[in-house]
């Protein structure tokens, strides 16, 4: 999970540069939304109750 962590801080860090174009951060914000749903999804199934 940290690998995904750390990926979401890269995104966010890139969205903060002034020097990228409108279709790179549209590009970069439909990056971060797939990595913050597949961590949201990783997080239900490691909370769900072992059988």
């Amino acid at each position: 999970m940290t690998n995904l962590h750390d990926t979401i801080q890269q995104l966010r860090a890139e969205l903060t540069s002034y020097a990228i174009s409108h279709r790179e951060r549209a590009q970069i914000e439909r990056e971060l939304q797939r990595v913050i749903e597949v961590l949201a999804r990783k997080s239900a199934t490691d909370r769900e109750a072992p059988a």
